[in-house]
């Protein structure tokens, strides 16, 4: 049997992973024996209504919060078991984050937000604003390289927040509902820009959102409903 390659070996796997929430007296179940294996330079949407568990599932596959029961594995570490210290370096060594509120930190230029990463990592100064300001240049932003982010329109933040996202090549990519602020025009622009990162640097990237249009974007899609996986269907082959 031909070995597989990078792109094909699994990065993420979920094995029977359930979430509970107390209510009062009463128990939210919010994830329902999810397994899940996510291979590498896949593009996968995790994709459903409001209250469907898909953000739950997100911060479960992040490390954002302990599941009830099961286990999360990324590149062969079960995350799951990590204290909140070993999650906090293993997500700034090996996770990037792209946010539909952008989350850039106000008081830094466009420039200092995207080399966070790098400073996590402890890459000195002006390599990483070097490296920061490439990665601007390279998603239309090389004119606003020392604005701040009041100074930008949504779709500009956005834009730098991608760039921070894949700056220091992170094993996994998440982008929770990344376009749900911005018009539909600079939505396209926007997921065209993700995917086409992902692409070009073999990298993995879990979507969530409830929008068909953007699931459209993924390489496969998984649909959830009351915290089960009711459907699990390929868009499209990843080599």
């Amino acid at each position: 049997m031909a070995e597989k390659t990078p792109r094909a070996r699994p990065v993420i796997q979920v094995r029977g992973l359930c979430k509970e929430y107390p209510l009062g007296e009463e128990t939210v179940v919010a994830l329902r024996d999810i397994d899940l294996t996510i291979r590498r330079g896949e593009i996968l949407c995790i994709f459903g209504t409001s209250g469907s568990g898909k953000s739950t599932l997100l911060n479960q596959l992040a490390g954002m919060e302990k599941p009830t029961r099961g286990e999360v594995r990324i590149g062969g570490a079960q995350i799951s078991r990590m204290s909140e210290e070993q999650l906090a370096a293993f997500r700034q060594r090996h996770l990037g984050f792209v946010f539909q509120a952008y989350n850039l930190l106000p008081s830094l230029t466009a420039t200092e937000n995207v080399a966070l990463p790098l400073l996590f990592r402890g890459v000195p100064g002006p390599q990483r604003e070097a490296a920061a300001r490439a990665m601007l240049k390279r998603v239309g932003l090389g004119h606003r390289l020392d604005h701040y982010p009041g100074q930008m329109s949504g779709g500009q933040q956005q834009r730098a927040g991608i760039a921070r996202a894949f700056l220091a090549r992170p094993d996994v990519v998440f982008a929770d509902e990344p376009t749900g602020n911005l018009d539909s025009r600079t939505t396209v622009e926007v997921m065209e820009m993700i995917c086409g990162f992902a692409r070009d640097l073999h990298q993995t990237i879990v979507l969530v959102t409830h929008d068909p249009e953007m699931a459209r974007y993924a390489d496969r899609i998984v649909t959830l409903i009351d915290g089960r996986i009711v459907r699990d269907e390929m868009t499209r082959s990843v080599s």
